[in-house]
């Protein structure tokens, strides 16, 4: 996550999305508060309404839950991992885009993750470069869908 902390060059602002009254709510969920600070700080420069938690289950219990329109989110932490969030809101009929984020590059988490329909699986430290692009690639699917 360095790289995103350490990062110097200025991140633009994706076109149309500040003018946007009603922006897309992000959702951030990560134990570590340095990495929910540093996510939410690239993620809202981008002009994103963001949300974060520091666990499955404080987003759960979240009034903004059912606002999310993608989810951010480390694979392991206490109690409730990333990976069970995810099966937990498909088998709830919540099927949000999931972007997953972690310290462990273990295969058979990102199997589970892209299997489940996850965007992204990335491994720490990520390139906010790479985010971004995880995360137009998620609102666009969304967007899609939606407009089915």
């Amino acid at each position: 996550m360095r790289r995103i902390i350490a990062q110097t060059k200025p991140y633009p602002t994706v076109p149309g999305k500040t003018s946007l009254s009603n922006p897309p709510v992000i959702s951030i969920i990560d134990d570590d508060v340095s990495v929910r600070t540093a996510t939410h700080n690239l993620v809202r420069s981008l002009g994103y309404a963001v949300e974060t938690y520091a666990s499955a289950e404080e987003f759960l219990h979240s009034p903004r839950l059912n606002d999310t329109s993608c989810v951010i989110t480390d694979v392991r932490m206490p109690a409730m991992s990333g990976l069970d969030l995810q099966s937990h809101l498909i088998a709830n009929g919540q099927r949000l885009p999931f972007i997953f984020i972690t310290a462990f590059s273990v295969e058979n988490d990102r199997a589970r993750a892209l299997k489940a329909g996850a965007i992204c699986f990335l491994v720490k430290p990520f390139d906010g470069d790479v985010l971004i692009k995880c995360l137009d690639t998620a609102l666009g699917q969304r967007d899609a869908a939606t407009s089915d």
